[in-house]
């Protein structure tokens, strides 16, 4: 369990008379089996969290056992009910100090019952980068948070991959997404939810307007339908064949784009379906060589065996004199 999601945790029992774990894994954007070995976790630790069944059930934590939230300032509660960064994330968004202060003052409050324990800042480390990520660039989180809070309005220049040029846009920020170790303003452009990756963002300036976002919607409920959107919208679809050598490295590198067809494997590998967002993209599969074969669509098959084409062209040997 990472200290943020325990805080919440401990939050969320102390804040209700009962509570059930589907309702607690909601809360916290996490499985009921995550949930139910965090509240093992728990009572391991000592912390008297008792769970009834029935109707009138769920999970309780005994009155005065919990968390000592008196003497945490407004702001420190704001920071604490952070989830899910972790502390490169939170030193980016200038909330270290805050947080740390917080957590200081709830551990000098908490009774001695499970002094042999060792603190869990110090056998607990959080590092949610990818691997072998680039040092970043741009627009950071602590730059644009005032300005989000405030409600603005805000001109941005978006050098996109895509444009050949930055781009000049009016945005109705929504608020700031930490996703895979990346940053990304979450925003309307037009009426249209977008996200722009803030180290993509290279100059940003408020705009003296109230921001206007769409009615009934939230930076929760905006963030998730385009992550959905993101992973699940493509515009061609490969049907394919991955040796069993390969098979976990390639459901790790593409992720929900691959769809297995059949649990079992065949004789010649596991059958699967790939979605990409667009035909160029198949240019992933370049790296598995022949562990993946392609079975249709013809266009794939043919834009795969151009780029082979001219990679073998790019490497083929010099004529010798």
């Amino acid at each position: 369990m990472t200290p943020d999601r325990f805080f919440s945790l401990m939050l969320l029992l102390e804040s209700r008379d009962a509570v059930t774990t589907q309702e607690l894994a909601s809360a916290l954007g996490v499985s009921l089996r995550t949930i139910t070995r965090d509240l093992n976790w728990l009572r391991d630790a000592g912390l008297p969290v008792t769970a009834h069944r029935g109707r009138l059930g769920g999970v309780t934590m005994l009155p005065g056992s919990g968390l000592d939230l008196t003497r945490l300032t407004p702001g420190e509660r704001d920071h604490l009910s952070l989830t899910g960064l972790d502390e490169k994330q939170r030193a980016e968004l200038n909330a270290s100090v805050e947080s740390r202060r917080a957590l200081s003052k709830i551990a000098a409050a908490q009774s001695r019952r499970v002094h042999e324990l060792l603190p869990l800042t110090d056998v607990v480390h959080v590092d949610s980068r990818p691997w072998l990520q680039a040092r970043t660039s741009g627009t950071t989180p602590a730059s644009l948070i005032g300005a989000v809070r405030r409600g603005r309005r805000l001109r941005i220049e978006y050098d996109s991959p895509r444009q050949s040029c930055p781009r000049d846009l009016v945005v109705d920020p929504y608020g700031l997404l930490a996703k895979a170790g990346s940053w990304y303003l979450v925003a309307d452009c037009a009426r249209v939810p977008r996200m722009y990756r803030l180290e993509r963002i290279t100059t940003w300036k408020e705009v003296e307007q109230p921001r206007r976002i769409r009615e009934n919607q939230t930076l929760a409920t905006v963030a998730a339908a385009l992550v959905d959107q993101w992973e699940h919208d493509h515009a061609i679809e490969v049907s394919a064949t991955i040796d069993q050598t390969q098979f976990e490295r390639a459901r790790r590198i593409l992720g929900q784009r691959l769809v297995q067809d059949d649990p079992e494997e065949s004789a010649t590998g596991h059958k699967v379906r790939i979605r990409f967002l667009r035909l160029e993209d198949v240019r992933a599969l370049l790296p598995f060589g022949s562990a993946i074969t392609v079975h249709g669509p013809t266009e794939a098959r043919t834009h795969l065996h151009d780029l082979a084409t001219n990679l073998a062209h790019h490497y083929a040997p010099s004529p010798t004199s």
